[in-house]
């Protein structure tokens, strides 16, 4: 064993390089995916199978092919097409395809996307009619009752799986090293193999950043449903 070469300034600079790399890309496919979420759960649950159907048909095919997959058709794929490549430098939305992290985000988004609308989607579904019932006694609107009663109570409802989707886009975010040019923990990992060849040291320290990573997220939606799920505890008499 030769951990002390991990902790020398230029491995110790890698990792904490590679962890910057993995929150960045963790907190922007989650806040691109969790607001795209939204709106297209309440189509999930629409009355109308020509607004339901198309978000049906993504989230079967995303959630049904592996997010690997997923990442080399948007970067190796979609981004490498000639009439892409012919308009990245001037016209949007293309220009985000020739950066790599760009593309790795949105395949990370897409996925997130489309496994938390199915969370929320069912959430809705299981709203209690007492509680649409008593809003549409106060004289609310549909619009207000989806904005303040189905869609906060959903969400709350929401926090136990969605916190395991949030630790499993933790852990996918170590395919991100596939792409060229994005740098996480796994590429830091890699990169100490390849330099000194140690690659026990070298993943079991990158497992173990990842490990507290876990934790950390576990502890802080552990927080938040004791706050938002609390009036879902047996009450004590």
């Amino acid at each position: 064993m030769q951990f002390d070469v991990i902790f020398t300034p230029e491995a110790l600079t890698l990792y904490w390089d590679g962890l910057l790399g993995t929150l960045e890309l963790l907190v922007a496919c989650l806040v691109v995916g969790g607001t795209l979420s939204i709106p297209l759960a309440i189509m999930r649950v629409s009355q109308s199978a020509w607004v339901r159907g198309p978000v049906w048909l993504f989230t079967y095919i995303v959630r049904g092919t592996p997010l690997l997959i997923q990442v080399y058709i948007i970067y190796y794929g979609i981004a490498q097409l000639d009439w892409i490549q012919a308009r990245w430098d001037t016209t949007w939305p293309w220009i985000g395809f020739k950066d790599a992290f760009f593309c790795a985000v949105l395949a990370f988004s897409l996925n997130t996307c489309a496994y938390t609308v199915e969370l929320l989607a069912g959430a809705i579904r299981d709203t209690n009619p007492g509680e649409v019932e008593a809003a549409q006694a106060m004289g609310l609107s549909r619009l207000q009752i989806l904005r303040r009663i189905v869609l906060p109570s959903a969400m709350r409802r929401t926090l136990p799986a969605y916190s395991n989707e949030v630790i499993m886009m933790l852990h996918s975010t170590s395919l991100a090293s596939t792409v060229p040019a994005v740098f996480d923990i796994t590429g830091a990992a890699r990169s100490i193999y390849s330099d000194f060849y140690l690659p026990f040291e070298a993943f079991i320290t990158a497992g173990v950043i990842y490990l507290a990573l876990t934790f950390t997220l576990v502890g802080f939606f552990k927080l938040a449903e004791n706050h938002w799920l609390a009036y879902l505890r047996p009450q004590k008499h």
